[in-house]
């Protein structure tokens, strides 16, 4: 009983990972409006009922797709402990020019106009926007006592979102490539400075 019951949970988790998966996979392509729920049941295999056995709604299906995929990939980040501040700032905007955001932002957008989704999402951005600013801070080894460190860390951020919104709609990765650039020589400079202050303030 007790081996039943652990292959049933393992079969579940699976199929929920596989449910997740392919909601963002239809955010990111289909947008809010295409995405619905029997979509995303038929990309992921499985029937509509056991969607929503694991999935009551379709708020509860989205937005925990999003905040799965955005786990998987701060991990996948927080591998390049350790490769320097231009492999990471790399990372950073590849993270916001990627699948993720782009489903992220169709998420965004319902919201503005969805009641019960708003404070939802609201709150998963936040989460979101908490950890990867924990993660940039801990890849970069960035001392954010001493000033201005925090606002860069920030705006890097700032810089990627924005690209990842440029990438939309056209292909810019030529023009994209020499603002990273910049921004790998921006955050070299004022970390190398904060390294080098002999009261580390």
């Amino acid at each position: 009983m007790a081996a039943m019951t652990d292959y049933r949970l393992v079969r579940g988790a699976a199929t929920r990972r596989r449910l997740m998966d392919a909601a963002a996979e239809c955010l990111a392509e289909l947008g809010w409006a295409g995405s619905t729920v029997a979509v995303v049941a038929t990309r992921a295999g499985v029937s509509r009922g056991a969607l929503q056995h694991h999935f009551p709604t379709r708020e509860d299906l989205f937005t925990s797709a999003v905040e799965h995929v955005a786990e998987r990939q701060s991990a996948a980040l927080r591998g390049l402990a350790g490769a320097g501040a231009g492999a990471v700032v790399h990372g950073i905007v590849d993270l916001y020019t990627g699948p993720l955001f782009r489903a992220s932002l169709h998420l965004w957008v319902a919201a503005s106009t969805e009641p019960q989704l708003r404070p939802r999402v609201v709150e998963l951005e936040s989460r979101i926007g908490r950890e990867a600013h924990r993660t940039a801070v801990e890849l970069l080894g960035a001392n954010e006592s001493v000033p201005g460190v925090r606002e860069v860390v920030q705006g890097l951020l700032d810089m990627a979102r924005g690209l990842g919104l440029a990438s939309l709609l056209t292909d810019d990765r030529e023009r994209r490539e020499r603002v990273v650039r910049r921004w790998v020589s921006i955050v070299e400079g004022v970390l190398g400075a904060g390294e080098s202050s002999p009261s580390g303030v």
